[in-house]
């Protein structure tokens, strides 16, 4: 009977779940009902806690009728774990492989999907000023969370992440210090200015948005994993219709085109950091 009774308590916790996503999306069209649940279900559970609710519907009434918990839920719905130069191996194959590549076009643009607070976005703006293509290059950094887009454009990291940082980007192949693109002042490091002064932040989503421009290079990482099978196919879609003929796609470390629809559409250009190459229609 125990089990029972867990069984259905299971159940309507999920039904409930469901009903907190559709309600967000009827009220404020921010659409997660295609991300996984499992994940979902773990990062809703704290926001129910930290607002004090007993049940996801206690939650669902308290967003429904209080729009102000809505920028501080949304930490919870989108994930904001980066760091520069995550994968230092990827970054390193991208300035061994890809950016010879890249060189060859006279202008560039380059979308950084899911930017979050912009750690991916800067690693890169650096990575292309180092290899000389920072010029020639116009980076598209969207994110759905406008509190995200609003850290990412201040370009403020805590100092204790420093550290990390500068190890990251001298094994993803760094060409100078890291110290010489930002400033330390009260515990914080300031990012040069100039490192955005080519790039437009934009809210976008993967979920309901469409292609905004013709990229050469499309950087999305560890913002699949949270999607389902069908989300990911979708937000592939995007990239593939997105890039230019031989154009390259970067995914995370847990990610891959193997069970995708647009697989085909695709080759492994890096297998083992996840950068795949569009072939030719």
């Amino acid at each position: 009977m125990d089990a029972t009774i867990r069984s259905l308590a299971v159940v309507t916790e999920d039904i409930e779940l469901r009903l907190l996503l559709e309600a967000i999306y009827q009220r404020y069209h921010y659409d997660f009902r295609n991300y996984s649940m499992a994940s979902l279900k773990r990062r809703l559970s704290q926001a129910k806690d930290l607002f004090g609710c007993a049940s996801f519907s206690k939650l669902q009434d308290k967003v429904l009728h209080d729009g102000a918990i809505l920028p501080r839920l949304l930490g919870f719905l989108t994930v904001q774990v980066s760091e520069m130069f995550r994968d230092p191996g990827y970054f390193l194959a991208l300035r061994k492989s890809v950016v010879p590549h890249l060189k060859t076009y006279p202008s560039l643009k380059v979308w950084v999907a899911g930017c979050s607070t912009g750690e991916e976005l800067y690693s890169l703006a650096i990575l292309f000023r180092e290899e000389g293509l920072e010029s020639r290059t116009l980076f598209y950094a969207t994110d759905i969370n406008s509190t995200s887009l609003e850290l990412a454009q201040s370009a403020v990291y805590g100092l204790d992440r420093i550290a990390l940082f500068t190890k990251n980007h001298r094994e993803g192949g760094g060409k100078s210090s890291l110290s010489d693109y930002y400033t330390a002042a009260y515990g914080a490091a300031v990012f040069d200015k100039s490192l955005r002064e080519r790039t437009v932040f934009s809210d976008h989503s993967l979920v309901s948005d469409s292609v905004f421009a013709e990229m050469q290079f499309v950087s999305c990482r560890n913002v699949l994993i949270y999607f389902n099978r069908d989300l990911q196919d979708r937000a592939i879609g995007l990239f593939k219709d997105s890039l230019v003929r031989k154009g390259f796609l970067g995914l995370g470390a847990r990610e891959s085109l193997r069970f995708c629809s647009h697989s085909a559409a695709f080759s492994d250009f890096s297998r083992a950091e996840r950068i795949y190459q569009k072939e030719a229609p």
